[in-house]
């Protein structure tokens, strides 16, 4: 682990803790040594850089409320191997602060470490993007956003910017985007059309708060999630001040960090845009549980990637039209996933794609003849 890179722990934060999480997370302190990472499942660590915020606040901020909330949680009823890195401070420019980020999300996923992020600006959604570069699959990308953040790739990065940086630069390592949440009167009707050019995936936020199980399946597809801090009402934020008064409430932003930790494949997380304008005990609060249920969803993750898994599936064949759909159920969970055909052997998009995660009501749609949406643009990508 690049221990350079760290600022430690404010060893304040961690007093009264008693049998509380921060009595159980292995800690950088100022006075001990590095945390033993051996064993360690997540690691917690913050990035204090918002430079390239198109609306910045101009103050520092720290997480120190953000800790406090987190180790005065009790833990559920698990024992995960945690750990809490510290801070990464502002290097000297900003692609130096990427550069760190970069370097020790990619060190974690080596280890099989998920690395969780807080941090300022979303624009570092782009660094912990490119640590997926030395690792030989392509990726999926969630965000938990009102915005798509598309921007213009042809301008210098932003915190509005950093997924069209991350469609045009190379190495392509995107897969898919998923959007959760969007509010359509933040996108222009040239990004909304965008996204359905490129096949990508947008669910608006009454569609997902209508029925929020039904994103289980896109978050078990995802491989690296990102949370936009202002996808959240201003409401649940616990002020009323901030410009968003529409937005996922409490409860629904936490499913959410929990279907992301329950999932299989999804190997670093990040909670961004937290500003000094949301330093306040609810704010701080919320932010604290949605790590809480993160961290539990990890905890019972089921393992269903594994080759063996899968050969206990149940399969099921639904003709439509000139295809045959291929379903496939776990005993296990009873969750569901759709096959994704090969293209041909050239293509090797989808290596790692070859089930998509699916609902029990894609299954009962198709049993109607109705394809599944998410199907038929997977497999349009494979086709291009």
């Amino acid at each position: 682990m690049e221990l350079d890179f760290f600022s430690p722990v404010n060893e304040e934060l961690v007093g009264g803790a008693g049998n509380k999480l921060g009595s159980s997370l292995r800690l950088h302190l100022a006075d001990k040594a590095f945390p033993d990472l051996e064993g360690v499942k997540i690691v917690i660590f913050g990035v204090l850089e918002d430079r390239l915020d198109e609306e910045p606040s101009g103050e520092p901020f720290n997480l120190d409320g953000i800790r406090w909330e987190f180790y005065n949680l009790y833990p559920g009823n698990w024992h995960l191997p945690m750990a809490d890195l510290g801070d990464i401070q502002k290097g000297e420019t900003v692609e130096d602060t990427f550069f760190a980020v970069q370097s020790v999300v990619n060190m974690c996923l080596k280890k099989g470490i998920i690395p969780v992020i807080i941090g300022g600006s979303q624009d570092l959604v782009y660094a912990q993007y490119r640590a997926y570069d030395g690792v030989e699959q392509m990726v999926n990308l969630v965000n938990i956003d009102s915005r798509f953040d598309l921007g213009d790739a042809d301008k210098p990065i932003s915190n509005r910017s950093y997924v069209g940086r991350i469609v045009v630069t190379k190495p392509y390592n995107l897969f898919n985007y998923s959007n959760l949440g969007y509010q359509t009167y933040f996108n222009s009707q040239d990004e909304i059309e965008l996204m359905d050019r490129l096949f990508f995936d947008a669910y608006r936020l009454g569609e997902v708060t209508g029925d929020i199980t039904s994103i289980e399946p896109v978050m078990r597809d995802a491989n690296l999630v990102g949370m936009d801090l202002g996808a959240i009402s201003g409401g649940a934020l616990g002020n009323y001040r901030l410009k968003s008064p529409n937005g996922f409430d409490g409860k629904e932003i936490c499913s959410l960090a929990r279907y992301a930790g329950i999932s299989d494949k999804v190997t670093s997380f990040g909670v961004f845009e937290y500003t000094s304008r949301l330093n306040f005990p609810a704010a701080n609060m919320l932010i604290a549980q949605v790590l809480w249920y993160f961290a539990e969803g990890v905890n019972y993750r089921k393992n269903e990637n594994t080759i063996s898994s899968k050969k206990e599936f149940i399969r099921y064949q639904v003709p439509i039209d000139d295809e045959i759909l291929v379903f496939y159920k776990s005993p296990l969970s009873g969750r569901w996933w759709i096959e994704i055909p090969f293209i041909s052997p050239a293509n090797n998009k989808l290596k790692r794609h070859t089930l998509l995660p699916c609902t029990q009501g894609d299954y009962l749609d198709a049993c109607n003849q109705i394809i599944p949406e998410r199907w038929y643009k997977t497999k349009r990508k494979n086709e291009i």
